[in-house]
């Protein structure tokens, strides 16, 4: 069988395919695995939506409803995404603001893949009339990456969308 081998990140993995998996209630980041990016020489986008994402209000307890995007370039690994499933779902009794909740996202995934880039952007369903969506990125620095990174942040909402599904 022609594709990726064993040796390419496969056995470093322990949840894809494993029955067992138990889903965590509270925030982990240490469910996060990756692999190799077997395309290191070129780049490319990887975009993942997450439209079932959850998290807590710190205050009231109140639960938050969001699409979380994540979009990167990645540079030597790449994340699995059933532990990004799972490690957004460890959100689900996190208590923190939506800023937040991005910006960790954001993090983790930079302190996993070191990736050359990384946009994290959490679309929120509105509670008490107002919906929040905070955007965040990163480009590795001294690169042109940290350059895309400061672009894309100023032109981030040049071209806002129109919202009529919430």
């Amino acid at each position: 069988m022609s594709g990726r081998t064993h040796e390419q990140g496969l056995k470093d993995l322990t949840l894809l395919g494993n029955q067992g998996t138990k889903y965590l209630f509270e925030y982990s980041s240490e469910v996060l695995e990756a692999v190799d990016n077997l395309h290191p020489n070129r780049d490319f986008f990887v975009k993942f939506n997450c439209p079932e994402f959850t998290s807590l209000c710190p205050l009231t307890g109140q639960p938050d409803f969001a699409t979380m995007y994540i979009s990167y370039i990645p540079d030597q690994k790449i994340v699995e995404s059933k532990s990004l499933k799972l490690y957004l779902f460890s959100f689900r009794n996190h208590g923190d603001f939506h800023e937040d909740c991005v910006n960790i996202i954001m993090n983790d995934l930079i302190k996993l893949l070191d990736p050359r880039y990384i946009e994290v952007w959490g679309k929120f369903t509105p509670r008490g009339g107002i919906s929040i969506d905070p955007w965040c990125n990163y480009g590795k620095p001294g690169t042109k990456y940290e350059e895309m990174a400061q672009f894309r942040l100023m032109n981030h909402d040049l071209y806002p969308e129109k919202v009529d599904n919430r």
